[in-house]
């Protein structure tokens, strides 16, 4: 009983001590939010008024998993990140008792099912997608769905060598993003998109400009199929890259050919391309350097832009020419960006997609220059009205980002992502295992096709590369919705309506 009492005593005597220390940390914290002068709420409501901020930062976390419903969270809601969940782990993707989709708000897409649906035994086998015909390497991409834009830097090692590796078991490409290219890009020994930002991270010289001897050695590898040069992407339409202090490791610092620990901000556009005609020139050097296809992504800002491009393309030689465009969209983006162009800047792949692809029809330059889009089309209803749109290939970064086993917690430009996708603390990157997100990767970019499949067939059209504007409606009010081909008539019917 000694022995009790002592314990019971001596707790009760570590409770007292935490007690007092408890209340003579409550009159610190009074009195500094007494003297305090930069917030007003502590400053009159001591202690207590720092509760708002800790609801306040509560609150993102209550709202996605126990308030909101299941398609009204933004930047995706559950029912988008729960698909991409089930399909990454090959999981069962069918639903019972009706959808919970809105079919009535205006905008929304609706295909056209035929009575009579294509059969398995006429479906047609996918044709490789050519890119750069005229180039000295052109390159046959086997699939219309493919990993976007994300550099090492951005993601974590684990991250993009999962990535790497899943998209070679997929058969698909992995854009290496403007961070340079890395073996952990190279680990699967899959397709690589080589990209060149406005920095030139990874083919640069000493003053950041762009290093022909260090393009035509990455050229050289036989994982890297093309070049894209970066005019913009969906989530800082003009601004470029942020890559905190923090993220610049001596690895990245090598990779990228910057000064390790130090922030380091991307110029907002390339400092040699200031028009068009500047913009063609640097893509044909890029293409006489490398050998390989080469184009660029943009993020639509003008619809009259688009039609002076294209017309300057078509002055240009054969094999001068962009041999792709890759079209991001305003709401797209897994960087960090200042909110004011995240929010607000850039035109949204639903206006802007249709309208290149009819300005290239009008100037007739497809199928020369192949369009590829981008932005938030992570599921197979919106990979398919991009097809049927006119997009040659689809690129999808956050999908692949949740297939990797993201959460959505907002925290990619903190070096704290809990999942180890976007930091490069070893503690957190633990807890992805590459060889296993791998399987992931594919089984997900696999869903995907097979499912658009399904969209296709249902509709009459015997591969999803046959998916046409007339496949497709949209709302355009409560009860109502309109074909798409009616919509966006194709450019010769423009033409002879006197549309063009």
């Amino acid at each position: 009983m000694s022995i009790v009492a002592g314990i019971l005593n001596t707790l009760a005597g570590l409770l007292v001590i935490a007690l007092v220390f408890g209340a003579a940390s409550i009159v610190v914290i009074f009195f500094l939010d007494r003297q305090q002068s930069s917030n007003a709420v502590r400053r009159n409501y001591p202690v207590v008024g720092r509760l708002r901020s800790l609801f306040e930062h509560l609150g993102e976390f209550f709202r996605q998993y126990f308030f909101a419903l299941d398609r009204e969270e933004l930047p995706f809601n559950r029912a988008q990140r729960n698909w991409v969940g089930r399909a990454a782990k090959g999981d069962s993707r069918t639903i019972a008792f009706g959808s919970t989709r809105e079919l009535s708000p205006e905008g929304t897409i609706i295909f056209e099912n035929t009575q009579f649906p294509v059969l398995e035994s006429d479906i047609a086998e996918a044709e490789p997608i050519c890119f750069g015909p005229l180039c000295d390497k052109p390159y046959e991409a086997p699939s219309f769905f493919n990993i976007s834009a994300m550099s090492y830097g951005s993601l974590s090692q684990p991250a993009i060598t999962a990535l790497s590796l899943g998209a070679a078991k997929a058969g698909i490409w992995l854009n290496t993003g403007e961070g340079g290219l890395s073996e952990h890009h190279l680990a699967g020994d899959c397709d690589i998109i080589f990209q060149i930002g406005t920095a030139n991270y990874g083919v640069r010289s000493k003053d950041g400009a762009l290093d022909d001897a260090a393009l035509k050695a990455v050229s050289q590898h036989d994982a890297v199929k093309m070049i894209e040069l970066k005019l913009a992407q969906g989530a800082k339409p003009g601004k470029g890259g942020i890559l905190p202090a923090n993220k610049v490791t001596a690895e990245i610092s090598r990779i990228r050919g910057i000064p390790e620990g130090e922030a380091s901000h991307s110029p907002n556009r390339h400092p040699d391309i200031a028009s068009i005609d500047e913009l063609l020139a640097k893509i044909a050097h890029l293409k006489r350097v490398s050998g390989l296809p080469v184009g660029f992504k943009t993020v639509a800002g003008s619809l009259a832009w688009m039609d002076d491009l294209a017309a300057a393309i078509h002055l240009q030689d054969e094999e001068s020419r962009p041999d792709f465009i890759t079209l991001d969209s305003a709401d797209g983006g897994t960087g960090a960006a200042p909110q004011s162009l995240m929010d607000y800047l850039g035109l949204p792949i639903r206006e802007s997609l249709p309208a290149l692809v009819d300005a290239l029809d009008r100037h007739s330059l497809r199928p020369r220059v192949r369009v590829i889009a981008s932005g938030k089309m992570l599921l197979p209803s919106e990979v398919s009205w991009a097809l049927a749109m006119g997009a040659d290939a689809i690129n999808c970064a956050r999908g692949f980002m949740f297939s990797l086993g993201c959460i959505q917690a907002l925290k990619c430009n903190k070096n704290t992502c809990p999942t180890g996708i976007t930091t490069h603390r070893e503690d957190l990157q633990r807890g992805l295992v590459p060889r296993v997100k791998a399987d992931h990767v594919a089984q997900f970019a696999s869903a995907i096709r097979h499912d658009v499949g399904v969209i296709a067939h249902s509709c009459g059209a015997a591969s999803p590369s046959h998916l046409q504007r007339h496949h497709v409606r949209m709302v355009i009010d409560e009860n109502q919705s309109i074909n798409l081909a009616v919509r966006y008539p194709p450019v010769d019917q423009a033409k002879s309506a006197g549309k063009t």
